[in-house]
């Protein structure tokens, strides 16, 4: 998980930071479900209706009412629908743009979505809605709106978004076709306890002590807070590239983040967890997904790559994939691994394999 990182960032490194988006070229799967045809998969616009370029607004009812959520489809895939999940808590979909780079080609329909209180859906400014369970309600309306089923239904989530996605597979797994947890351990606990004993103490002494000395005075909009996580904890664990050469789909879905959702879940602190999630652990519960599972991890990852090879043996029918350079944001600093096992996998889903060797 990641927090807000532009508030605190001088202006001269956010104008940097605005330069590379993803430009490795695209791995090409082969001996795969043949991809439908260019005409199918972005067929001729329907001129008796208003077309608004694969945009939907889903209506969500919730506890305080109905709001709107935001949704927009890339190309047409009857059989192969991905449906992304943004982390944070509280970022946006718009880090995903890269994915636009490699799926559409492969033939993957994209569906971009953003969770409540997030980018361009309704924020209704009510920490009480920050809630998992309503959050897994939420997932299922949207699918129940964009008529996925077990067909075609593939969901993966990302960071917090991963925990959104085990939650709900593990209460409506039966509308799904695959799922894929992105670079998030299944417990919170055990992340805050990797923070603690393997990544706290790869930090140089004074840098770490003045961080913790941040932290225990609650001081973290302290913007020296922040210029010491930049170049000692993002570039290393959450994006491997020094932070002036940042996507700028990244840079753009970090400086939306909603603060309030983060907090409320997570907590302020990057090294350990106060929010509503402090005691989430599913672990137990892992034997309990039947779908196919590809989890994923990054050697220099924020979460443990081992708990996320762990996680794959735990499911039924779990695959691993474990990106050698990549670290929270595989699909930017590892994109080669990252979609070319992802593709790899969504196509023998497809084919109807459920235990899938990449």
């Amino acid at each position: 998980m990641f927090k807000k990182l532009l508030s605190s960032t001088p202006l001269s490194l956010l104008l940097l930071g605005l330069l590379a988006a993803c430009s490795a070229p695209a791995p090409t799967e082969t001996g795969a479900t043949e991809t439908p045809s260019l005409s199918s998969y972005f067929p001729a616009p329907d001129t008796t209706k208003l077309q608004t370029g694969g945009v939907q607004m889903v209506a969500i009812n919730t506890p305080k009412g109905k709001f709107n959520v935001w949704t927009k489809r890339i190309g047409n895939n009857p059989r192969l629908k991905l449906l992304l999940l943004n982390g944070g808590p509280g970022a946006t979909h718009e880090y995903f743009e890269c994915m636009e780079s490699f799926l559409p080609r492969e033939g993957v329909e994209i569906i971009y979505y953003d969770q409540l209180g997030c980018g361009n859906s309704d924020n209704p400014r009510d920490t009480s809605m920050w809630s998992l369970p309503r959050y897994v309600e939420e997932v299922e309306q949207v699918r129940q709106a964009l008529k996925l089923d077990s067909s075609n239904f593939v969901l993966l989530g990302h960071s917090w978004g991963g925990i959104l996605a085990a939650e709900y597979a593990l209460k409506y797994q039966q509308h799904l076709k695959g799922l894929v947890i992105s670079n998030m351990m299944m417990s919170i606990p055990d992340y805050g306890k990797y923070a603690e004993e393997v990544l706290a103490p790869q930090f140089k002494p004074e840098v770490l002590k003045e961080i913790r000395a941040i932290e225990a005075r609650k001081d973290f909009q302290n913007p020296r807070y922040m210029e010491l996580l930049l170049p000692n904890f993002y570039a290393e664990h959450i994006l491997r590239r020094p932070p002036a050469e940042w996507p700028e789909p990244v840079n753009r879905s970090f400086a939306k983040m909603n603060q309030s959702l983060y907090v409320t879940m997570q907590g302020p602190s990057e090294f350990g967890v106060s929010g509503k999630l402090l005691n989430w652990n599913r672990v137990p519960d892992l034997p309990k997904l039947r779908v196919p599972v590809l989890s994923i991890g990054g050697k220099y990852d924020t979460m443990d790559p081992e708990h996320m090879r762990m996680v794959a043996q735990k499911v039924q029918h779990g695959t691993a994939l474990i990106c050698p350079n990549g670290s929270h944001m595989s699909f930017y600093d590892d994109q080669p691994t990252y979609m070319r096992g992802l593709i790899r996998w969504m196509k023998a889903v497809d084919r109807g394999e459920k235990k899938v060797k990449l």
